[in-house]
This record gives C-alpha cells, structure tokens and sequence, in this order.
C-alpha cells in the first residue's frame, strides 16, 4: 500500500507541475470565474501537451518520444511565461486575491486522485469488458513513432477508432516514466479527479456569477458556491438514477442488488427484445475501461466550462466575441479533440455552442436577421476550425455509422421516472421557479438561467431521439438502438448533473416560502439520496474493499497464465518497435489477445468481432482466422512459410490459449524456420529466422 501511494503521490505532482504551469493561460480563459479556472487548468495542460505531440507526430515532424513529450511542455510553458510576465501586475493580484480556494481546489483534487487510486487498488486487474482494447490501444500507441498508430489486432494497419484519449494516457506515461500497467489504473483515477474539481469549479461558478460579486468580495461570499460546487462534483462523479429506489419499492430489501441493472434497465423488462444502455459516469469509474466516453469527460468539461466563461463575459468584450478568435480557437479546438476522443460527443455538444451562440446575438439584436447571419457565421467558423484542428485524423479514419434509421422499440413513459427521476424533478422545480420567482435584471443572472435552460433543453432532445431514430452500425435488429441511446444519454445525465446541483442550491436559498422550501429540499434530499446510494452498491460489489493487491494491472497474470505472464514480460522489455506476432485468434471480452494487447505489439488478428466492428465487415476477420489457424496446425512448411510472409510475421508466440485453441500445433516445423528464443514451461516464442 505504501509503494502504491507513492505512485499516486509521484502521479499527482507532475499534474500539479503541469496544472500550475498552464495557470496563466487558464487564468486568461476564465477571468470572470471566482478561481480563475484552477479547476480546469489540468485538463488544459493535459489537452494542449496530447494534441501538439500528436499533431507533430501526424504530420511526421518529430518522432513520438520522451524527448519530443518534454520538448512540447517546455514550449508551451514558455508560452505561459510570457502571458504571466506580460500581464504580470493582474496575474499577481488575482492569485493573491483567490489561492485559499485554488488550494482548496487542489486539496479536493489530490483527495479525489488518492481516493479512486486506493479504490482501483482493491481490482487493479486489466482484465474483462473493454480493458483489454483500451490497453492495447494505449500500449500500441507507446510503440508508435509516428500517427495513426498501428492497430494491434489487425497487422498492418491502423487503429481506425477514437483514439485521442488513449494519447493523452500514453503521452502522460511518457513524461512519467512509470509502467503502462500502473497508469492505466492511475489515469482512470486521474478522470475521476479532474471530473471532480471541473464540476465543482463550473458548478461553484453558475451560482457565484449569479450572485452579481465583485472580485475581492469572495472572502465574504465564497461558501454557497462551494456548496452548490461539491453537490454538483458529487452528482456527476458519484450519482446513479433511481434505481435503487425502485428496486427498494418493488423488493423491499436490497438482498440481491446487482448495479449493472441500473444501466441495462430496459432490458430486465422487455429481455432480447430491447437491449439498451443507459450508462453513466460512476458506473465507468467502477468497471474501469478506459473507453472514448470516459476519457473525453474532462474534455467535455472544459469545453462547457470555457463557453460559460465567454458567454458570462460577454459585456467587456470588444467587437462581436462570439465572432472572434478569443472565443473560436479554444472552443474549435477543444471541439477537435472531442471528436478524436468520442466522436458522438461533437454534434452534442456542436449543438449546445449552436444555441448558446444563438441566445448571445438575440442579446445584442433581438430577432432579426442579423442575429441568424451572425450566428451561421459563427458556427460556421467553429466548425471548419474544429475540422482543419482535427484534419490528419480525419484522413486516417472511417466511420463505422452507416446512416440513421427509426427504431423498432420504443421505451414505456414510467421508466422515465426511474431512469431520470432527479433530472425530471429538477427541470420542473426549476420551470416553475422561473415562472412565479421575482424576476432579476442582472445579465449575468440571465446568462445563467438561459445556460442552463440550454442545458435542460438539450439533454431531453437527447433522451428523446433513441425513441424514435438510431444510428445504424453492425448489431443486430435487438441491439439496434443501444449504442445510440448509451452515447446519448450518456451526455445527458453529465449536463443534467452540472444543472441539479445549481438548481438545487438555487431553489433552495431563493424560496421564502416555508413549507415550499421544505417539500423542495425533501424532494431534493430523496432524489439525492438514492441516486449516491447506486455508488455504494457499485463500489463495494466490484471492488469488494477486503484485500487491497496494488496498482499494477497484470497481476491476475500470475495466477491464470503465469508462463504467459513472464513470455510477455520479456517481450515488453527486449522487443523495440512493432514487430509483427502470430498469437491465438480469440473472440470479444475473453482472454484471448493478450499478448498483442499487453505489448502493443500487432498480431494478424486479435479480438475478431471488435475489427469486425471497427472495419464494417466481416470478410477480413473471417480470412485471417483462418490462416492463423493454418500457421499453428498446418503440416505444410511452404504454406506455413507463405501465409507468415504476407503478414511480415516477426515472432511466434504459442503459450496457453495457442495449445488450448490449436490441438495440432506442428511446433516442428517453427524450429526449422526460426529460433526460440524464450521458453518458460509449456509456453514459447520462436523467432523466424
């Protein structure tokens, strides 16, 4: 435990390093926020650091290195040297006047960090659902030199999936210098952490703009924003849905309460017929797979977080802001990044800049022409920006959505209620709060209210269209639209959470009435309540909280495979670059690619179904199964020899789930054509000569 705090301790100072390094940019993003951003200053590091060393390693500039990470933090930190020196007396005053709440946002952040690291060290283990795609992707991408990175499952060519996030992992390894099976376990923690302080500065900030203080005033008004900051904190990273308390009406007990169910709910109900996903973040932060949704989280974050900043400053800005590249570049930017990391999350959150810019211009203009023109153009420029932001990517990649089609299933009213009861009661609680509240005339407390209508409106759009349209991919007629409602909805509850905790807060210190404000915070507390209760089943079903094993994912190695395990630790350590490997073809969510996965190193085919998914086919996979198959087992030296030759095949690797899926391996003829050069028990590697 002691050796893993101090991969923790180490892991959260170099985050420190960066995020204070990158303060005066954050700073000069997030002016009108009580903590100048420091909640967001992390994930700006983390975002600029990941893109420059993938852009140059896209564009074949500089080699993906440790030497080229640190060259990237160096130029950049020069770049906020110079926004501090230049603006130096302002920058000085600002952190005199807010450092107890950027220490107490630091102080949650290591708590947070710590704490989810101590959790994972309960399951640290690689192993089951995503975990090893993700992995593998991480792995490979340490491997590469330059981007798109080689597919690890499909030799010779390159990941055609939303990789962005598994860089930022990668790149974070590279600056410092721990195991890929230590940071993975550390950057889900790491996203729990960022997710955390993220929320609680854009949640603190929705109610403290909407207190109308003036800078040096915050001494004095600083605790209703930390409240409605650490609700909001909480909903987003800890909250479920109601489902525990439906479980507790219809069974009354919680004797075999399994979390899964509360993000496959329709499916309990209606079986085969309609399989759904209605995942939210603390459900990810359990099962630990380090997948597109959960790394962009931070992201989407910071994107939210910068378009309230603008939009809260919208009066001291020359000119027309939203028109100009102070607003565009940051948000056409972080947009980019979305889209490589999970692209579901770019037309989202593309319309939530849409209707934001949208109510700006209405501001300035009112319903007129001018307001339509200016609001194209500017969406427009976001979106060719974002675009040009993320063009090599864009070159490298085909999307596996093969057009939209209009569902079969449709989910009954009632489950409404259980999957969004806090939701539901917070977007009517606040209705009808603005409808009977006294009205304010401060803009900012109408910037406010109208961000968060935005948010509201937005969310239940994306509720709504898995009820009546889906995006059409490889599953099958029952799963036709799960991933269409997962991706969405997914979104949903991320904007609802940011708006429950400040319209909680906000109905409850604005009412005067008595008896009101007690019916609203019994509501509130019921809702709460149980959606935080969901955390404690999740956590302590998957985590168990008895025998704490470490950091290090590959630990359950030692006991499934444990010759397998010290094969794949010297490949680790003695093999450079991406050689190709021949291992055992294997089905989706098993054991099976576990070396490629592991190594980074490409094998002819790893999980067959994800490329199947991956390339919108299934010819290819169907082929190289069965060529793998013919490289184990077949007697025929020249074939052997020609099929090892099409795949450039560099090593052979037979081992556990090689001698169980091939009962005829002819090892015979891999020592006439190459030589074994590890042998631990039963398993091999043979290189060819």
């Amino acid at each position: 435990m002691i050796n893993g705090f101090s991969y923790i301790f180490y892991w959260w100072f170099l985050l420190f390093g960066l995020g204070i390094t990158f303060l005066p940019l954050t700073w000069w993003f997030f002016k009108k926020f009580f903590d100048i951003g420091y909640g967001f200053s992390k994930i700006i590091a983390i975002l600029l650091i990941s893109y420059f060393v993938w852009l140059v390693g896209s564009l074949r500039i500089f080699p993906f290195s440790v030497a080229t990470s640190w060259l990237i933090v160096f130029l950049l930190a020069l770049v906020n040297f110079w926004l501090a020196r230049k603006n130096r007396a302002e920058f000085l005053k600002q952190i005199k006047i807010h450092w107890k709440i950027l220490l107490f946002e630091e102080t949650i952040f290591f708590i947070a960090l710590t704490l989810w690291s101590f959790v994972r060290g309960f399951q640290p283990n690689i192993q089951g659902l995503e975990k090893f795609m993700d992995y593998g992707f991480v792995n490979s991408i340490l491997r590469s030199q330059y981007f798109p990175p080689a597919d690890m499952w499909l030799a010779g060519k390159t990941i055609n999936y939303y990789y962005f996030g598994h860089l930022v992992t990668a790149a974070l390894t590279k600056l410092s210098g721990l195991d890929s099976a230590i940071t993975y376990n550390l950057m889900i923690a790491t996203i729990f952490a960022l997710s955390f302080t993220a929320s609680f500065s854009l949640g603190a900030n929705l109610i403290f703009l909407n207190q109308n203080n003036k800078q040096g005033l915050l001494l004095r008004n600083w605790k209703l924003p930390v409240i409605a900051g650490m609700l909001t904190a909480s909903l987003l990273t800890l909250g479920g849905n109601l489902h525990p308390l439906w479980y507790l009406i219809k069974h009354g007990n919680y004797g075999t309460y399994w979390y899964p169910d509360a993000t496959r709910f329709i499916v309990q109900l209606f079986g085969d017929a309609d399989n759904t996903i209605h995942e939210f973040p603390i459900y990810s932060f359990v099962v630990a797979d380090l997948h597109g949704h959960l790394l962009d989280l931070p992201f989407v974050l910071l994107f939210l977080g910068l378009l309230f900043s603008f939009l809260a400053s919208y009066k001291k800005m020359k000119n027309h802001a939203l028109c100009s590249m102070h607003f565009v570049l940051p948000l056409a930017l972080t947009l980019g990044v979305m889209y490589m990391t999970n692209a579901w999350d770019f037309p989202i959150y593309f319309m939530v800049l849409g209707a934001t810019i949208f109510y700006f211009n209405y501001l300035k203009w009112g319903l007129r022409i001018k307001t339509f023109t200016k609001t194209l153009l500017s969406v427009v420029c976001c979106l060719l920006l974002a675009i040009l932001f993320s063009l090599p990517f864009h070159l490298n990649f085909k999307s596996i959505a093969t057009g939209v089609g209009l569902v079969d299933f449709h989910s009954p009213p009632w489950m409404f209620l259980v999957l969004w009861g806090l939701p539901l009661v917070s977007t009517v609680s606040f209705l009808v709060f603005s409808l009977i509240h006294k009205p304010v005339t401060s803009h900012r407390l109408l910037v406010t209210d109208v961000f968060i209508l935005i948010l509201i409106a937005i969310s239940w759009v994306l509720i709504i269209i898995p009820e009546f349209l889906y995006v059409k991919d490889i599953y099958i007629h029952s799963y036709q639209r799960a991933n269409t409602m997962f991706k969405l909805t997914y979104q949903s509850f991320v904007m609802f959470s940011l708006v429950s905790g400040y319209v909680i807060v906000r109905i409850l210190t604005s009412l005067r009435q008595k008896f009101l404000k007690l019916v609203c915070c019994l509501l509130f507390v019921v809702c709460c309540m149980f959606t935080f209760l969901y955390s404690y089943f999740a956590i302590r079903s998957y985590y168990g909280l008895k025998t704490y094993q470490g950091l290090h994912g590959l630990t359950y190695l030692k006991n499934l495979y444990p010759e397998d395990l010290k094969a794949i630790l010297w490949l680790k350590e003695n093999i450079t670059g991406q050689p190709i490997i021949v291992e055992a073809v294997g089905e989706s969510y098993t054991d099976f690619a576990r070396v490629s996965a592991n190594t980074g190193l490409p094998t002819i085919l790893g999980w067959r179904v994800h490329e199947w998914l991956w390339r919108g086919s299934f010819d290819e996979p169907a082929l190289r199964t069965e060529e793998v198959r013919k490289i184990y087992e077949s007697k025929n030296l020249e074939e052997t020899q020609t099929l090892l030759g099409k795949y450039k095949v560099n090593y052979i690797f037979v081992g556990t789930l090689e001698r169980r899926s091939y009962r005829q391996i002819n090892e015979e003829k891999f020592s006439k054509i190459g030589n074994l050069i590890f042998s631990e028990g039963q398993t091999k590697i043979y290189q060819l000569n």
